[in-house]
């Protein structure tokens, strides 16, 4: 791994403490009411975004445990798992730009930015699920 790979995988680190974030807003109207449960969850989703957005930077030439070597080395397993996550990356993405341009609901309208920040966290896992794939497949090594 060079020097620079190695920075790159300490600052995934990041994801945990914004990970546990994103954790406190999703409990937090159970602690303190549910009347900004909406805003709650946005900022949840926003920082659940960025932590996943800091988890790709990752060395993808590795495998973090052996669930997801299995995943990666079946070519079958690994496709679904693509494309489930591609059909929740858009499911995500169009849901917060709907709520943001077209729908009225004002729940989805306060959930729609932290939606889009989730949706572009996602692409990013998704390229570094793309990378996975093709560094550990069994198929094609």
């Amino acid at each position: 791994m060079n020097q620079v790979t190695k920075i790159f995988h300490v600052i995934s680190y990041l994801q945990y403490p914004i990970m546990l974030a994103a954790t406190y807003f999703i409990i937090a109207p159970l602690i303190y009411g549910f009347d900004s449960i909406w805003i709650s969850y946005n900022t949840a989703l926003t920082l659940a975004g960025i932590g996943i957005g800091f988890s790709t930077l990752q060395d993808t030439t590795k495998t973090q445990n052996e669930i997801s070597r299995k995943v990666w080395e079946d070519p079958r397993k690994g496709k679904q798992f693509i494309a489930v996550t591609s059909v929740a990356t858009l499911l995500f993405m169009t849901t917060g730009l709907a709520g943001l341009f077209v729908l009225d609901q004002s729940f989805i309208q306060e959930l729609s930015y932290g939606l889009i920040i989730f949706a572009l966290g996602m692409l990013g896992l998704l390229k570094a699920m793309l990378e996975m794939f093709e560094n550990h497949r069994l198929d094609k090594n």
